[in-house]
């Protein structure tokens, strides 16, 4: 969607957020409703390497960046992903984005002992788009949901608590029963006290050959931002890092404009909520971080 010249900006107030498209849109899945399309065969970014994303957690700290999170495409498709996170948990809180379906003992074994020696948090987002195989498997491809499911063990048992994070792919008229079917089968599997994370589908990327239909959202107007809280907006106080510099959000990073400068100090500017994306975040508040978002958000942590 191109941009409105009306459109209201938003000013990044603090940096609380800063994330790393770590793999570019390099993926070994392809699934049906990514919003950047990524696959193994996209190279539309490229790779981070540890030297780049020191640099930037190094710039970061007297800017007061308080967690950082890294996506991709599969993160661990980097070779370096592993002393990647050894190194970020040193500056502070850490979440990774993954489908789960390649992580390794060895991997596993290094970064549990890197969080025990950390004063900081290491979470784990795995996407797992339906609590059975038949729910999963048409949107993540065939085999998916028990090389996911097995992800999702392996950190149970190296002492990590994931975050499942499901794309709402059913009628909400259903939600209720989804919820449940996830949480049982997380607890059956070991999963405690289940987290699971249901964000909405966006009408970008892959997903609009999905369903058929590219969805041109209403434009949002300064009357609609009067008494809106703006903190519910990652461009509000986030920005991601990639192979070509720091863009405005996750959501956005194919799209002209979004890439605001090469550092995060020169990235602090405003930024037009002109794009379909940007009125699913006001709706729903920010849906890529952890947190559970308030009153005009959807999502489900549990």
């Amino acid at each position: 969607m191109g941009q409105i010249a009306t459109a209201p900006s938003i000013s990044i107030s603090h940096l609380d957020q800063l994330w790393f498209q770590v793999t570019g849109t390099l993926c070994n899945l392809t699934c049906h409703h990514c919003f950047i399309s990524c696959s193994p065969k996209n190279n539309t970014f490229g790779l981070l390497s540890l030297e780049q994303v020191r640099g930037y957690l190094q710039e970061s700290v007297p800017l007061g960046v308080k967690e950082y999170y890294f996506t991709g495409g599969e993160p661990f498709l980097n070779p370096e992903m592993v002393p990647i996170l050894v190194e970020t948990l040193r500056y502070g809180p850490t979440t990774v984005l993954t489908n789960g379906t390649i992580l390794k003992d060895e991997w596993l074994g290094t970064l549990s002992d890197a969080a025990s020696a950390s004063d900081h948090s290491l979470e784990f987002r795995v996407s797992l788009d339906g609590f059975s195989a038949a729910q999963n498997d048409p949107i993540r491809g065939e085999g998916t949901f028990d090389k996911a499911l097995q992800g999702v063990i392996k950190l149970i048992n190296f002492g990590f608590s994931p975050i499942i994070t499901a794309v709402r792919t059913w009628p909400i008229d259903q939600e209720d029963q989804v919820v449940g079917d996830f949480v049982e089968l997380l607890q059956r599997i070991g999963c405690h006290q289940p987290r699971l994370k249901i964000i909405p589908i966006l009408q970008l990327g892959a997903e609009v050959t999905r369903s058929e239909t590219a969805v041109e959202a209403d434009p949002i107007t300064e009357e609609m931002m009067d008494g809106y809280d703006v903190s519910q907006l990652m461009c509000e106080h986030s920005r991601i890092v990639s192979d070509r510099g720091v863009h405005v959000c996750p959501i956005l990073i194919e799209f002209p404009g979004s890439l605001l400068g090469d550092s995060l100090t020169t990235a602090k500017t405003s930024f037009p909520l002109a794009h379909g994306a940007c009125l699913t975040c006001y709706r729903h508040g920010a849906i890529c971080s952890n947190s559970c978002c308030a009153a005009k958000s959807d999502e489900s942590l549990i």
